[in-house]
């Protein structure tokens, strides 16, 4: 393995129902220091019963090893690394059958922004695509020169308006960028909330995850 393969043979771990009898496949990505078990943890607050959870595991914990804020650069070649896991993730997938309007694209944190940051470079349908504490990848003045369309797809970004690591200005220029892609935006800022998941949000992912959402 080379250096620009740092999560390749990631383990990927599952939860919920077998892909091929699943209504949604939710691929989830973790947070820094975390691992695919902690993100796991949430499908147990999810109510619907025919989803099927993935959530790989970062190499050491971490899928790269600045802030999301540092020139893109900088957390090379372990972004890139991380966000071909998620391509092949996705290609995986297609081969079983699962077309992108039945994949939701999950994370928190640092995995919140890797799942806006692969959409943006792969805009197209998806089930949904959720962002807790997160945002696009790359310092202040980023080119947002994304290509393709969202469709309409429903997008979930909830976050502190005081988060340590999320600066609010970043939520909300993920969202502007977002909707101008065709996405449809549900942006939720918590007044003092810290880096964490609230009710709330996992109310408004379960209602997303829902048949005929």
């Amino acid at each position: 393995m080379t250096s620009a393969d740092t999560h390749t043979g990631a383990a990927v771990l599952h939860a919920g129902l077998g892909v091929g009898d699943a209504r949604i496949v939710a691929v989830m990505m973790h947070g820094r220091g975390a691992s695919a078990e902690d993100i796991l943890g949430l499908a147990r607050e999810f109510t619907p019963g025919d989803v099927a959870y993935l959530a790989p595991q970062a190499a050491g914990g971490t899928w790269y090893p600045y802030s999301f804020m540092a020139p893109i650069e900088r957390n090379e070649p372990a972004l890139g690394s991380a966000l071909r896991l998620i391509a092949r993730l996705l290609g995986d997938l297609a081969q079983q059958g699962v077309a992108p309007q039945r994949i939701a694209l999950m994370g928190f944190s640092q995995g919140a922004c890797l799942s806006l940051e692969f959409a943006a470079r792969h805009a197209q349908r998806y089930a949904c695509v959720v962002a807790l504490s997160g945002g696009l990848i790359g310092p202040p003045g980023t080119p947002r020169e994304y290509g393709g369309a969202f469709a309409d797809t429903p997008f979930f970004l909830g976050c502190s308006d005081v988060d340590p690591h999320i600066p609010l200005e970043r939520v909300r220029e993920s969202s502007a960028v977002l909707g101008r892609m065709g996405a449809r935006v549900d942006e939720r800022i918590y007044r003092g909330m810290g880096h964490t998941v609230n009710r709330d949000e996992l109310e408004a992912v379960d209602a997303l995850l829902a048949p005929n959402a």
